[in-house]
């Protein structure tokens, strides 16, 4: 088993660096507008020929009301009309990527993200899942992971039973805090009861699975508040709980110049938030799978750490990262291959686009033999806080100390520091790093320069 995280301010002080979270890598600050539909299409017949299994994501961006600490592609609208057009080219969508697939191509794992996925109505919900099932090999045996985000205002137990019946298994609940007065200060009004009546909904209609999404470093948030939120979250026993650090960038999401740089905690106030959750949560059991997740001890997740075989998409950690991932929808982005694409992030120009019959793929990047080496040593220190230097030098065809020989010296000050232990076998993420394994990562990123750093979150 994995041992512990053990917190060591000082090397938070020291290495708390501002760099990407890794869903990909290269990141999608990578990406250029030299890809195109057709680069799409030819990634999805070599996919096809090698029947590689599938992962659907769909991107539904309407919200009925804004939250300012809000990073996503949104669009905020309390017009339900506005659903029918979206959905009719995402239909369009749908049945142009399917022409380039085998229908025995399985779907492994299917998400809806936003947004607010339940902004559309019960029967526009079953419409697109029909359509789905109509043109891509959808599990019927409920063995798929299906997952679907949920705001706790936005759904009720009619709807859980819907969901359940169109084959969703898995849901992620935002809930962020249950603080009133942080919830006032980030416009997100929303009971501990609205919560509550969804997981016990989720459980009662055998839902494989519920994630609960919180967030620290909130405008109004203490210490003691925020422990009380935690508290009340172990409470109802999620599966999995993932607790994001609030990254305050008002000059690149607009919604969060309402959000007064006055209210937000000290960073002090941040990282004792951070290190009581992390004891409330190892005490009620959970295990730090990485990068702000948590999951029970036999949840997927932490089973799949301990075998070797968890990996990270564009959906953070998944037991699926050997499918092809094709992204639907505005803004959405595929990795198909060594291919990384991405839709048009702009609403408008992403409908007319598909209008005209043609896909919005605007950007994305081909992947080369470094990024591939690159991507697999990050991969492996972020999700199993180790590396064996024989399985990179097989698989790639290096010497891997002569090919980072450059990085040695950061690598060494980084063990003497007491990050990692690093001998002629590997690197292993000592229990004082595992916080840290974004800046252990961020040394094998070849892009990664200080103009770029500026537009990511800070580790802790």
């Amino acid at each position: 088993m994995l041992k512990a995280i053990q917190w060591d301010a000082d090397l938070i002080r020291r290495y708390d660096l501002a760099g990407p979270r890794y869903t990909s890598y290269p990141t999608a600050v990578q990406f250029h507008d030299d890809i195109g539909p057709f680069d799409l299409l030819h990634a999805l017949r070599d996919s096809r020929k090698a029947g590689r299994p599938l992962s659907l994501y769909v991107h539904v961006p309407f919200c009925a009301h804004i939250c300012y600490y809000c990073a996503c592609n949104k669009v905020i609208t309390k017009d339900r009309g506005r659903a029918l057009p979206y959905l009719e080219k995402l239909e369009r969508e749908i049945e142009i990527i399917s022409r380039y697939i085998d229908r025995n191509q399985p779907i492994e794992q299917l998400h809806f993200g936003g947004g607010t996925p339940t902004f559309l109505s019960h029967d526009e919900l079953r419409r697109l899942m029909q359509h789905l099932r109509q043109h891509f090999n959808l599990l019927a045996d409920d063995s798929g992971d299906y997952s679907i985000e949920i705001d706790p205002r936005e759904a009720d137990w009619s709807t859980m039973g819907l969901l359940r019946e169109l084959g969703f298994n898995r849901v992620s609940l935002g809930v962020q805090d249950l603080d009133p007065e942080v919830q006032r200060a980030v416009n997100r009004l929303q009971t501990l009861e609205e919560t509550r009546a969804i997981v016990e909904a989720a459980r009662t209609l055998q839902f494989r699975s519920v994630n609960i999404d919180l967030i620290y470093g909130l405008p109004k948030q203490t210490p003691e508040r925020f422990a009380r939120t935690v508290a009340e979250i172990i409470a109802l026993q999620p599966d999995r709980l993932s607790l994001f650090n609030y990254a305050h960038l008002p000059e690149r999401f607009m919604p969060q110049r309402r959000i007064s740089a006055d209210d937000l905690p000290s960073p002090a106030d941040k990282l004792a938030m951070l290190q009581a959750s992390i004891e409330q949560l190892t005490r009620a059991g959970y295990r730090y799978i990485g990068m702000d997740h948590f999951a029970l001890p036999d949840d997927e997740l932490a089973i799949a750490q301990e075998e070797g075989t968890l990996q990270r998409n564009f959906q953070g950690y998944t037991t699926h990262g050997h499918c092809d991932l094709i992204g639907l929808g505005v803004s959405a982005i595929s990795q198909i291959g060594d291919l990384y694409s991405q839709n048009d992030s702009d609403i408008t120009s992403y409908q007319q686009t598909l209008g005209n019959g043609q896909l919005a793929t605007r950007r994305g990047l081909h992947c080369n033999a470094d990024d591939r080496l690159r991507r697999a040593v990050i991969q492996q220190l972020i999700c199993h806080f180790q590396l064996r230097f024989a399985d990179i030098e097989q698989t790639h065809g290096v010497v891997f100390r002569d090919y980072f020989c450059a990085l040695w010296p950061e690598l060494e000050q980084l063990a003497a520091d007491g990050l990692i232990s690093l001998d002629a076998q590997g690197i292993e993420v000592r229990p004082a790093g595992r916080l840290l394994v974004r800046s252990l990562c961020m040394l094998f990123d070849r892009y990664l320069n200080d103009q770029v750093r500026q537009r990511f979150s800070r580790v802790i």
